[in-house]
């Protein structure tokens, strides 16, 4: 039996903080921005991206603070590495804004673009993505405020370096080829994204300014997807014979103490499943001011870094963070789930995500060998992980398993609640016994497909 996708409820005749009509912010591709936050299990949720993805330590802790005047204390980073203030209320949202801007910290209108985390200090970077996006956004100011555009209408500037955007999927991208040569590509990560136009900065931008007027015609929640190709081809006869470099690998991972090549030192944080509460936040950002820590960076991955640590400061930061239960080593097992906000968080979720990845480390360590993604989704809307991985969907029936597929997609066990930890518990056995000499999980998992995963579920 499939799983449905749980449907979105309509708030028709009611208005958004602005007195403009509200429209249905639970659906999947909404964006819950300042001036529409999005209604959830815990109240209204926010997100935002300040410019650049860059934040002092002040600022960072005055964020925290602030959630925790105004929401119910709890903040995400997001996979895109975009922040997240929970538990608002429609009279709090004001007050949220007013200490945002007191804080000094800019939200830039328009779509969020996403830039390569370390931009600006990254001796490896190709060229500086920062600069591109204000160019990008003073130059195409007027298209990209137009609400024509779709709400997650998403844009990326990567400049490479050590910690670039190839993993990320994009509707735009605009990868720096060398100083001064910037490619502009569509509807893809690093290597799936088709690229349209080559050229200096200009020319790059004068492309996005097209991209963005097919998207404002075909109307309000066009993707790059939904472009016909011959029309893109009217718009880019050139696009066909265009040589580019593709994106590099991501590089180095978000968590962990890293060594940039002119030896300095970064350190990556990850928030347990992305989520930290306030009080966490504004401890850990006391003791990085008190060891020199001077800025930070939000990442892809659900993380930050910190910048400005000296190298003999980090093994005392990792323990301390560690302490408050944020992640400063690669490897960890919670890098390897991706879990949405789940019941409590979300009116549409219909189990405790976080609680349940918490038992499932515990109880099945052979699904964590790093090969495949463990995706805990709280309902079949699958907001946490937008690409195929193990997946456990929640219904009122109980949950649903995907072997490799999204949160919608037909399950090939349904599963009842009470059952979940002992049913993944065999499936891990499974194969565990199953496995080749250095056969991976996720390998593993493939070769016994759906008949071999069921029979594993069903044994007593």
């Amino acid at each position: 039996m499939s799983i449905k996708a749980a449907k979105a409820s309509d708030r028709t005749g009611e208005a958004d903080l602005h007195g403009r009509p509200a429209v249905t912010m639970r659906r999947r591709g909404a964006c819950p921005a300042l001036a529409a936050p999005m209604p959830t299990g815990d109240g209204l949720l926010v997100r935002l991206r300040p410019a650049g993805g860059a934040l002092t330590l002040s600022q960072f802790a005055s964020l925290a603070r602030s959630a925790a005047d105004h929401g119910n204390g709890i903040l995400e980073i997001t996979a895109r590495g975009n922040l997240q203030i929970r538990g608002l209320r429609a009279e709090t949202v004001g007050q949220l804004a007013a200490d945002i801007d007191a804080a000094g910290i800019t939200v830039p209108d328009g779509p969020a673009i996403e830039t390569s985390p370390l931009h600006g200090i990254d001796p490896e970077e190709v060229s500086d993505p920062a600069a591109m996006e204000m160019a990008l956004r003073s130059t195409l100011r007027d298209q990209l405020a137009s609400p024509r555009l779709a709400p997650k209408l998403s844009l990326i500037i990567d400049g490479g370096g050590a910690f670039g955007l190839s993993a990320l999927s994009a509707d735009i991208r605009i990868v720096a080829q060398s100083p001064a040569e910037w490619l502009v590509a569509i509807n893809g990560d690093g290597e799936t994204a088709m690229p349209v136009a080559i050229g200096p900065a200009e020319a790059a931008i004068s492309a996005v300014g097209e991209i963005v007027s097919l998207l404002a015609n075909l109307g309000q929640g066009s993707r790059a997807r939904d472009i016909d190709p011959p029309l893109l081809r009217a718009r880019f006869p050139a696009m066909d014979g265009i040589k580019f470099f593709p994106s590099g690998a991501a590089g180095i991972p978000l968590a962990g103490s890293h060594r940039l090549e002119d030896g300095k030192t970064i350190l990556g944080v990850r928030p347990a499943f992305g989520q930290m509460r306030a009080s966490d936040l504004i401890a850990l950002l006391d003791l990085a001011t008190d060891r020199g820590a001077t800025a930070i960076r939000l990442a892809p991955g659900r993380g930050f870094f910190l910048i400005g640590l000296s190298a003999d400061t980090v093994p005392a930061m990792q323990m301390a963070a560690a302490g408050l239960g944020f992640s400063t080593q690669p490897g960890d097992n919670t890098e390897h789930i991706a879990a949405c906000a789940g019941a409590g968080a979300c009116g549409s979720a219909f189990y405790e995500t976080r609680t349940l990845a918490r038992r499932l480390i515990g109880v099945a360590p052979a699904l964590f060998d790093g090969s495949l993604t463990l995706h805990l989704s709280g309902c079949a809307k699958g907001c946490a992980h937008a690409r195929p991985a193990l997946t456990l969907t929640g219904s009122a029936e109980g949950y649903g398993l995907i072997l490799n597929g999204l949160a919608a997609d037909q399950p090939v066990e349904r599963i009842a609640g009470g059952r979940i930890d002992f049913a993944i518990e065999r499936l891990a056995r499974s194969i565990e016994d199953n496995k080749d000499a250095g056969e991976s999980t996720a390998a593993c998992l493939t070769r016994l497909g759906a008949t071999g995963a069921s029979k594993a579920l069903r044994q007593e």
